[in-house]
């Protein structure tokens, strides 16, 4: 039997094990008592995409601080996470467990596209909050059909409407090759692409390949990609195939205008282990803090962030901004349930996550803030353009707003 994780706030491990189908739907508040609270989660801390990792790591380590400091209204927060290795069956039996066995109140931050989409059905069925899922998809924000289910970060979608626009204005007879990954994420940035370049697609994209998150390597597509004559390159590709995409684009002598998803531009994960001097000129987006950017060595949001990780997570890698992510998801979380004032009620908690009234966090881009609704369930919709120099990203333009 593959093992698993499953974190305490006080560090407890534990073994996941199968469990049965769904069962009737659960209470509104199972996993509430008058002194703690359970919350539930899955993270790939093995597995292709197991950089991820490091954002549970953090959550682990914030909920740690919380409890520390009381709790949230006199609450301790027991936080249980399952490593699902990316891989979606697993995600649904852990998840079946988290709710069925645990008896957790809700899940959050659940990571991973094609996992969330596996138990997206299930826990809505069962009425469970799925807060502030650690996907960019943009189907977290369809409230209609899935008002249980809320994203964070901003949508893929967006993200590729961002870079065509930027390609159109700035290289606009380039000839596009994309490389994305075969499921809802990378099929995101496809149709952000497609909502901007509309009936001159055929004309700007030359190539379009795919891959599996289990692929172990993606060399012969970057080969390919460079054989079709692109002369511009959009990586919609995960931590660990975004770096074997900028070493092999490095080893070919391919120079394309380069455009890499925000989900992989840890500097600690990938730019370092890509070679850093490989990506320079790459472009990307950016929402939250960058922990190199010279900018922010005195800020206090990111000062904030530091000391926190020198004193919960004191062997870290701070060049990581999983970890700043697992951080910024983490301080959402606490304003919710701060705002819940000791009422952890699922719809309750669910009617507090989509009240948010532009909230700032310290580790978010100046200028971007965090606000949802009833009609709108994506909290974050903003970014900035930024490009790798070799050591750090360089932001430049102005602050977007997204869809």
């Amino acid at each position: 039997m593959i093992g698993r994780r499953s974190i305490l706030a006080g560090g407890a491990a534990a073994t996941a094990v199968a469990t049965l189908a769904p069962r009737a739907r659960a209470a509104a508040t199972p996993g509430v008592t008058k002194t703690s609270l359970k919350i539930g989660n899955t993270m790939p801390y093995s597995g292709p995409a197991s950089s991820y990792g490091a954002i549970g790591h953090a959550e682990t380590a914030f909920i740690t601080m919380l409890n520390e400091q009381g709790g949230i209204a006199g609450h301790r927060i027991d936080f249980i996470t399952y490593d699902d290795g990316y891989l979606p069956p697993r995600t649904v039996e852990d998840v079946r467990r988290l709710l069925e066995q645990d008896k957790v109140d809700f899940l959050f931050n659940t990571l991973g596209t094609p996992t969330n989409s596996a138990i997206e059905r299930y826990v809505n069925h069962a009425q469970v909050p799925m807060l502030f899922v650690a996907t960019g998809a943009s189907k977290w924000g369809h409230y209609k059909q899935y008002p249980w289910t809320i994203g964070l970060q901003p949508s893929y979608r967006t993200e590729a409407q961002i870079y065509a626009k930027y390609i159109l204005q700035n290289k606009p007879a380039g000839r596009i090759g994309i490389l994305y990954q075969n499921d809802d994420f990378g099929k995101d940035y496809v149709s952000g692409l497609r909502d901007v370049l509309g009936k001159t697609w055929a004309k700007h994209v030359v190539k379009s390949v795919s891959y599996e998150a289990t692929d172990p390597t993606i060399d012969s597509q970057i080969t390919e990609l460079q054989a079709s004559g692109a002369d511009v390159f959009v990586c919609a590709a995960a931590p660990k195939q975004a770096a074997q995409s900028i070493r092999k684009v490095h080893d070919l002598g391919w120079k394309p205008m380069f455009f890499l998803t925000n989900v992989s531009i840890s500097a600690g994960s990938v730019m370092k282990p890509a070679g850093a001097e490989n990506g320079v000129g790459i472009i990307t987006s950016g929402w939250m803090k960058d922990p190199t950017e010279a900018a922010f060595k005195n800020d206090p949001g990111m000062n904030a962030w530091r000391a926190f990780m020198d004193k919960y997570m004191p062997h870290a890698d701070q060049t990581d901004n999983n970890f700043v992510y697992g951080y910024t998801a983490c301080m959402v979380l606490r304003h919710v349930l701060e705002s819940c004032k000791g009422n952890f009620a699922r719809a309750h908690v669910m009617k507090q996550a989509t009240a948010i009234k532009r909230l700032e966090v310290g580790t978010l881009l100046p200028g971007i803030t965090v606000a949802t609704s009833p009609t709108n369930y994506y909290p974050i919709r903003q970014m900035q353009l930024q490009c790798w120099d070799g050591q750090n990203w360089v932001r430049f333009g102005g602050i977007i707003e997204g869809a």
